[in-house]
């Protein structure tokens, strides 16, 4: 009995909320009143909610690992900061928030680090932050979370919400679907909520919200953030009971006890970049100045953007749910586009027009667009005839060590009969064995006559192409080359433009 009722209270804090607009969000009393000690260890695995990876990243461009290793930092010297201006400083930033920023000399070599060898990533970030931090503030607010809060989203993902981990987590506040899942973030074959930056801040402060109230602690909320509230209580038995971070900080894994000083550098950073030479550029939009208009059918961003001039990179970048560049239209669901505030009367007069070419387009597909499938529950799948693992992981496209692990299978031997569990990432279309000749067929349709071959440069797009050529439209120059995805044009793409 005891065992039921402890199970139910470490459970309480990850009750779904309602929808933001319409309710307040109340504290869990019962959990802040338990006794420190109450759990056990296999009781804390049941919440640890994030797979934790083995060197947690995340980018500020390809090639460049956020969180520092610490090893990394042995013998590294530079004094640009002095460190009694630098203990001056982080003593201020202490004094406004509730995070302990106390001096550390490794806080110190990470922000000594970050400014030697990656000052010009700032800039940009800084640029980005011009858009993303006033939204994470009205959430961060709303639910009653320290505003500094917003700097995990920049450690996190370096604020690109089509960010993914290696592990699969995804979007500003890397989400794993699991977690996602847990706080109301759903994936389909066409959105990835975990990358719409509204749906996934609000999922993040919730989550950050229950974290605070079984630690009482913003610092240990964030260590436990990355590598789960189990691990940081574990860290706290072992360390005698201290609940400071930096007296628990040996005892954690070794990617949160870089995690945490990449938080603080990144705070100290951005609230002094201007005494480090740090500006934003003009970003290219505000959130404030958007809007969201609901579709009324499925439509795509080239079809949008070859009747309202819209560029297909606004849409993307305003847009990132839609992981096709394709808005779906599913009854309930209510899907919307967001675009500039100056557009939206624009998109409503051509409105007609894009579901027009919509339709022109659909007949002409050479396939249906992927059928809507949402990963909202799982689901059973019975083992047939000529069925392997194989098989079965490429038609709902999840792995097949996901599938063994799923089900507990110790090997790749499967029965007819036999049910798998599998939580889908996407229904596949199956293989058509007359595809080649559709193929073929779409090639020698090409009108015969004149044409000039453009070779795509850096920063092309097909609305800017067509542009170029009068009395194009991205509708024919996608027909002419074959093309069915804007993401298929690359630098160097050579596309044939037939002369009217």
């Amino acid at each position: 009995m005891r065992k039921q009722i402890l199970l139910l209270l470490v459970f309480l804090p990850f009750v779904a909320f309602s929808q933001i607009e319409k309710d307040t969000i109340a504290k869990d009393s019962i959990t802040k009143k338990l006794p420190k000690d109450i759990f056990t260890d296999k009781d804390l695995s049941l919440i640890d909610s994030l797979i934790v990876e083995m060197q947690y990243k995340s980018p500020l461009s390809d090639s460049l690992v956020y969180v520092l290793n610490e090893s990394k930092l042995n013998g590294f010297k530079h004094t640009k900061i002095p460190t009694d201006t630098l203990k001056n400083r982080l003593k201020h930033i202490d004094a406004n928030s509730p995070f302990h920023l106390a001096y550390n000399p490794i806080l110190e070599k990470v922000i000594h680090s970050y400014l030697k060898y990656r000052k010009k990533y700032y800039p940009n970030l800084i640029t980005k932050a011009e858009y993303y931090f006033p939204m994470f503030e009205k959430y961060l607010d709303h639910f009653d979370i320290p505003m500094e809060m917003k700097y995990l989203a920049i450690v996190e993902s370096a604020l690109n919400p089509r960010a993914r981990s290696r592990v699969g987590a995804r979007g500003l506040w890397q989400f794993m679907y699991l977690t996602g899942r847990q706080y109301k973030l759903k994936v389909s074959s066409y959105v990835d909520e975990r990358q719409d930056p509204i749906k996934a801040t609000i999922a993040a402060c919730k989550y950050l919200s229950n974290l605070y109230d079984i630690f009482g602690d913003w610092d240990l909320a964030l260590a436990a953030y990355n590598s789960g509230p189990g691990n940081v209580s574990k860290a706290i038995k072992r360390s005698g009971g201290y609940r400071n971070y930096w007296n628990i900080r040996p005892f954690l894994p070794r990617e949160t006890a870089g995690y945490v000083p990449a938080f603080y550098a990144t705070m100290y950073i951005f609230e002094y970049a201007k005494e480090h030479g740090l500006a934003p550029e003009t970003p290219p939009i505000y959130h404030f100045v958007t809007d969201t208009v609901r579709i009324k059918r499925t439509i795509s961003f080239d079809q949008i953007t070859e009747k309202t001039g819209i560029e297909t990179e606004m849409l993307q970048f305003l847009n990132p749910e839609y992981k096709l560049d394709i808005i779906p239209f599913v009854k309930g669901k209510n899907y919307t586009v967001r675009l500039p505030k100056n557009r939206v009367l624009t998109f409503l007069s051509k409105e007609k027009e894009i579901y027009a070419q919509a339709e022109i387009d659909d007949a002409k597909r050479e396939k249906p667009l992927p059928k809507y499938f949402e990963m909202n529950q799982r689901i059973r799948y019975r083992v047939r005839s000529g069925d392997y693992l194989g098989k079965i992981a490429y038609k709902y496209g999840v792995r097949v060590s996901d599938i063994k692990k799923w089900n507990r299978l110790r090997n790749s031997r499967l029965r007819v009969g036999q049910r798998l569990t599998i939580f889908p990432k996407r229904l596949r279309e199956p293989k058509r064995t007359t595809k080649k000749k559709k193929v073929s067929k779409l090639k020698t349709s090409q009108p015969k006559g004149e044409y000039v071959v453009y070779v795509v440069r850096k920063g092309d797009s097909l609305w800017t192409i067509a542009k170029k050529f009068p009395k194009v439209s991205i509708a024919q120059i996608k027909k002419w080359n074959n093309i069915w995805s804007a993401k298929s044009i690359k630098p160097g793409t050579k596309l044939k433009i037939f002369k009217s």
